[in-house]
This record gives structure tokens, sequence and C-alpha cells, in this order.
């Protein structure tokens, strides 16, 4: 039903953003909300994934329309909820789970959480050579910081760090396992604290 939302990001949280258009301010549930900047009055164009069910109607949002696509395939997924999916986004290189897929590579697939033997081999199944057209370049930069936008405080932004990991469905054990690691990392945003911190999951 909706392709795309312009407007102002006025709210940034671990698990969504809210983006104000036209007085309205609409929750959008996206992989890594930290990578969208909030800018008072600068405009900002998500694409937009409407998920309905029996109990809510949910919108996903993503910085790139070929993000969402690659979202669209992954529900596709028999075993892969947009949860799932947001957290295999939210690694920050979907061009390595298309390898992946690819490369019928089952250990790499299996780290995320919710995805399984069973779920990663019906990835495979479903996905594999038909994901050419989804990945481009644009998709690497997905944890870059924006050039001029200044740097959570390091406790501030590990603390967001780890709530974004929560919320992507890591448990607390995985997190409390690398949360040492990252304190010892110098200064970082939240964002690279996220991907930071999925690249300790992921290794």
């Amino acid at each position: 039903m909706y392709e795309y939302i312009k407007g102002i990001i006025s709210f940034i949280g671990p698990e969504y953003i809210v983006i104000e258009n036209n007085g309205i301010g609409y929750r959008v549930l996206t992989p890594n909300p930290f990578a969208f900047s909030k800018h008072e009055q600068e405009q900002k164009k998500v694409y937009l994934y409407q998920h309905v069910r029996e109990d809510a109607h949910l919108l996903f949002g993503f910085a790139t329309a070929e993000e969402k696509r690659l979202f669209e395939k992954l529900i596709s997924v028999s075993g892969i909820g947009p949860k799932g999916a947001l957290a295999v986004l939210a690694s920050g290189a979907p061009s390595h789970v298309v390898h992946a897929i690819e490369r019928e590579d089952e250990p790499y697939l299996i780290k995320f959480p919710g995805i399984g033997k069973k779920t990663a081999r019906q990835m495979i199944l479903d996905l594999k050579g038909k994901l050419d057209h989804v990945v481009s370049d644009s998709l690497t930069g997905l944890f870059v910081q924006e050039e001029g936008e200044p740097a959570s405080s390091a406790n501030a932004a590990l603390d967001e760090a780890l709530l974004a990991l929560e919320a992507l469905g890591y448990s607390p054990r995985e997190i409390k396992r690398i949360s040492g690691r990252l304190e010892k990392e110098e200064t970082m945003s939240t964002d690279e604290y996220i991907r930071k911190g999925l690249q300790l999951l992921l290794g």
C-alpha cells in the first residue's frame, strides 16, 4: 500500500523511529533506528512496508528501496517473520547474507536470532538465485555516521546500542558476552556500537 514517506524524524529509539508528515507522527520499526539521523527540519525519505495482522497494523521502514526488497524476500520464507527479517538486515551487510545464501552457508545464517538450521535451509531453498537484483552498493553504508552528526556520549551510546540489540532478538546472555568487549572500544556513536556488536555476535 505504501512505497515511502517523506518527513522529519522526531524520535529515535531502540526499536523504532517516529517520522512526522503533515502533523502526523508515524511509528516505523526499522532494522537499526540509529542509522537515521535526527536533524530539526531536515526531510528524510523512508521506504515503507505495511504488515497487517489481526491485532495490529505495523509499519516497517528502510533507508533504501533495495533494503526493503530484501526484507520482502526474507519474510516470504516460511519460518521468518518481520522481526527475524529486521535482525538479519540490522547486520548492516545484506550482501553478506545474500552471499551466504548463494554459498549455502548455513553456519553463518543460524547466527541470527530466531533462525535455526531448518529455517536457514529453507532460506537457501527459497531464495538462492533470486537475490541478484536486491543488493546494491548503497546498502553497504547502512551504519555510516553522517558528516557533522555529533556522536552520543560513550555510555549513553553503548546503552542505546545494547537495547537495540536486545530489541532485535539477541538474548541477555549473548549481549552480556560482548558488552565487556564493547566497553573497551574507543568512544563510538550508537550505530557504530551496534555495528561492532553485530560483528562480534556474528563472528
